[in-house]
């Protein structure tokens, strides 16, 4: 059973950036996709990211090409979203999901992922 822990979410002014942390316990990395997701009040849940470990392939939501990426460390088993060039609307609650050897896709939806954190809280504001 895979445990995931987020982290490293903050307040950060418009034009700053974070590193979000996904530390994924239970088994190792190489086998499992990573998602990251964000939902913000009256919104519904939207993916942003994606890995599939085993290739490496990833996955970005066009509204954060060239401002976000995804990473991975698997010594320390934790896969990270660095986030620079922050706006406003990318304020919301950041939650990793994993499941097994699944395809990252350009149409990134929660349902193939049975894993998830709770999330880490990213507001972005002057």
């Amino acid at each position: 059973q895979l445990q995931l822990v987020e982290s490293g979410g903050g307040l950060v002014q418009p034009g700053g950036s974070l590193r979000l942390s996904c530390a994924v316990s239970g088994s190792t990395l190489d086998s499992y996709t990573i998602g990251w997701f964000r939902q913000s009040p009256g919104k519904e849940r939207e993916g942003v990211s994606c890995m599939r470990s085993i290739d490496g392939s990833t996955y970005y939501k066009d509204s954060v090409k060239g401002r976000f990426t995804i990473s991975r460390d698997n010594a320390k088993n934790t896969v990270y979203l660095q986030m620079n060039s922050l706006k406003p609307e990318d304020t919301a609650t950041y939650y990793c999901a994993a499941e097994w050897d699944i395809f990252c896709s350009s149409y990134l939806t929660e349902t193939p992922f049975g894993s998830w954190g709770q999330g880490t809280q990213v507001t972005v504001t002057s």
